[in-house]
């Protein structure tokens, strides 16, 4: 999996699933800013799934821009059911914390 900031990448993939899937080839991140990166969420690298009760972790560069932008994706990909499913608050994944805790922050909000 790799990261682009060009939103017209052909590789790019959008939505939620309905069925298993491979996880997308690339994925779209927020592009370095000039200026100093403002995170208005703490960086987190994973997240639990309600419906299956797994969690999957994810790039630094996903991580930093749900940091940065919580809102800036619709759907997140859980690599047990293998399919993109909605996050923010009608989402069904949950953030878990630098140690590991799992927090009450849906992912997107």
């Amino acid at each position: 999996m790799t990261a682009t900031t060009d939103p017209d990448d052909p590789r790019l993939t959008h939505g939620v699933d309905n069925e298993p899937v491979e996880q997308a080839q690339v994925y779209l991140v927020l592009p370095p800013d000039d200026e100093p990166v403002t995170f208005v969420r703490p960086v987190r690298y994973a997240y639990f799934h309600t419906t299956c009760g797994q969690s999957t972790r994810m790039s630094q560069s996903i991580a930093e821009t749900y940091a940065r932008s919580p809102g800036f994706y619709g759907s997140t990909y859980c690599t047990h059911c293998q399919m993109h499913k909605p996050v923010g608050a009608g989402g069904e994944f949950y953030w878990i914390d630098g140690d590991g805790q799992l927090t009450d922050e849906k992912v997107g909000t």
